[in-house]
C-alpha cells in the first residue's frame, strides 16, 4: 500500500522527528559523539559550525541543530538588520544572527514544534539575548507583516515543506524591497526516483523533499526574486546518507539515482527581492506643464 504523502502527514512526520530531538536534548538523552565536532555523525548535519561560533552559544542550541549548512556565515549580515530564520529549531542560527546584527538589529525564529520553541527560548534566556523572538507557525504562512525583514535565512528546512512554492512566495512577501533570501538547503541535481521520495524517513532526513536545482531557480524567479545564485557547499554519497538513517532505503532506488547522473548536494541559495522602483518623472510631485 502506498504511503500517505499528504502535506499534513509530511508535516506530522517532520514535527515528530524534531520534537524527539528537542526532548532528547532537554532531558539529557542526547550527547555529542566522538566522531563529530558539532552535532552528530550524519554526513548532512555534522561539522557545520566553527569552534569560535560553537563557543559563544548554549550547547543545547548546538546539539539540537539538524541543519545542512551555516547560513549565518554566508548571508553577510550587517549591524542593524532584521533577520528571519525559517524552521529555527533550538535557535542556533537565530542566536548567531542576533550577535551579527547587534543590539540595533533583530532576529526572529519561526518554528512549528512546541518542544523546539521551548528549547530555543531557554537557550535565548541563557544567552541573555534581548534582540530575538521565537514565533510559532508554519513556514508556508509566516506570521509577520509585509516588508518586515531584511534577510530570510533557513537551514535545511525548506526542503521539508510539501509546498515549497508557497514558502518562497511568503519569504518574498515579508522581505523589504531589496531584501535578501539566503538559505542553506539540500538540493537535487538530477531526478530522484519516485520510490525514494515516497519514503517518509527520507522526507525527514532532508533527502526526498529536495528540490531539483532548476526547479528551485524557477520557483524563486516566479515569486519575483532576481539575482538568483546557487553555490554547492557539500556533495553527498546517497549510500552514506542511507547508512546514517534509522532504517534501510531501497538499494535499487539509489542505483537508479546513480544511473540518472544526478547527485544530492547541500547548497547556499541566494536571491534578492527587487528594490522599489524610483519615482517616475511624471509623478504629480515632480512634473509640471511649464517648460524648463
Amino acid at each position: 500500500m502506498a504511503l500517505d504523502q499528504s502535506p499534513e502527514t509530511i508535516r506530522d512526520s517532520v514535527r515528530a522527528k524534531y520534537a524527539d530531538r528537542a526532548r532528547r536534548v532537554t532531558e539529557g538523552g542526547y550527547a555529542e559523539t566522538s566522531c563529530c565536532s558539532s552535532t552528530d555523525c550524519s554526513p548532512i548535519t555534522s561539522d557545520l559550525y566553527g569552534a569560535d561560533e560553537v563557543a559563544v552559544i548554549p550547547q543545547d542550541a548546538v546539539k539540537a541543530s539538524l541543519g545542512c549548512g551555516n547560513p549565518t556565515a554566508l548571508a553577510e549580515l550587517s549591524e542593524g538588520e532584521t533577520v528571519l530564520d525559517l524552521g529555527s529549531g533550538g535557535g542556533i542560527d537565530v542566536l548567531l544572527s542576533a550577535r551579527r546584527v547587534g543590539p540595533t538589529g533583530f532576529a526572529y525564529g519561526l518554528d512549528m514544534t512546541d518542544e523546539m520553541l521551548a528549547l530555543a527560548r531557554k537557550n535565548a534566556a541563557e544567552q541573555h539575548a534581548t534582540n530575538v523572538e521565537f514565533l510559532k507557525g508554519h513556514i508556508e504562512e509566516i506570521p509577520l507583516p509585509d516588508n518586515r525583514v531584511d534577510v530570510v535565512i533557513s537551514n535545511c528546512v525548506i526542503n521539508l515543506s510539501a509546498d515549497k512554492g508557497r514558502v518562497i512566495r511568503e519569504t518574498f512577501r515579508v522581505l523589504k524591497p531589496g531584501g535578501r533570501f539566503a538559505v542553506s538547503d539540500v538540493v537535487a541535481q538530477g531526478a530522484i526516483p519516485s520510490d525514494l521520495r515516497a519514503d517518509m524517513e527520507a522526507w525527514v532526513g532532508c533527502v526526498a523533499g529536495a528540490l531539483e536545482e532548476g526547479e528551485y531557480r524557477q520557483l524563486l524567479a516566479e515569486a519575483g526574486f532576481g539575482d538568483v545564485d546557487l553555490e554547492v557547499t557539500r556533495v553527498y554519497d546517497p549510500r552514506q546518507i542511507a547508512a546514517s538513517a534509522s532504517r534501510e532505503w531501497d538499494d535499487s532506488a539509489l542505483a537508479r539515482f546513480d544511473a540518472s547522473g544526478g547527485r544530492l548536494v547541500s547548497a547556499f541559495v541566494r536571491a534578492r527581492k527587487p528594490a522599489e522602483p524610483a519615482a517616475s518623472c511624471c509623478a504629480p510631485t515632480c512634473c509640471s506643464d511649464t517648460p524648463r
